[in-house]
């Protein structure tokens, strides 16, 4: 489904503002989102996760070299509680829109998808790994492509819960960053 100007409109959790605000690509709204979420509370993340400033800026540069493509609906928060299936498996409705709702990139979505499908269970980040493995090779995308998605979202949502290492959210997003290879390049 292409994503409409109603849908550029809408702000993202944690957000004041509408994300395409002032930008004509998916790529750079959520650079500048990176920005400003790491303009709130970047400081406590940077307490965490090592070479932060250099990894921020190697997201932004991986993020705003990003190919232009197709602009659709994105939910961003699919995990399997927001997918509901019939008695044969078969999904047949999503819920919960509106933490990262809005019209953008669907490798954002594919990415963002990998990661937190399996956020807090012991085998996170082997899910991580192989989804987007999986992702990649199934719908085409460049795995550099959703690395630097996975790290904008670990920057853009860092804080939505918690600013500090007592949030789960929080700790998870320092676990993306230290492990992610465009964030660590």
């Amino acid at each position: 489904m292409p994503g409409t100007d109603a849908m550029r409109r809408l702000t993202v959790q944690g957000d004041d503002r509408p994300l395409w605000s002032g930008h004509d690509r998916f790529q750079d709204a959520l650079a500048a989102l990176v920005l400003r979420a790491v303009a709130r509370h970047g400081a406590a993340l940077a307490a965490y996760v090592p070479d932060f400033g250099a990894g921020v800026e190697r997201t932004l540069s991986a993020l705003r070299s990003l190919p232009d493509g197709p602009v659709t609906v994105i939910h961003g928060d699919l995990v399997p509680p927001n997918i509901h299936v019939d008695a044969a498996g078969r999904p047949v409705a999503v819920l919960d829109f509106g933490f990262c709702t809005t019209a953008g990139d669907p490798a954002f979505e594919a990415a963002v998808t990998a990661a937190i499908w399996d956020m807090y269970g012991p085998y996170a980040e082997e899910h991580t790994e192989e989804l987007t493995r999986l992702f990649a090779h199934e719908f085409g995308y460049a795995r550099a492509t959703l690395t630097a998605y996975q790290a904008a979202y670990a920057l853009a949502t860092h804080d939505v819960f918690g600013a500090d290492d007592g949030d789960g959210h929080f700790r998870w997003c320092v676990r993306q960053l230290r492990r992610n290879a465009v964030f660590r390049a």
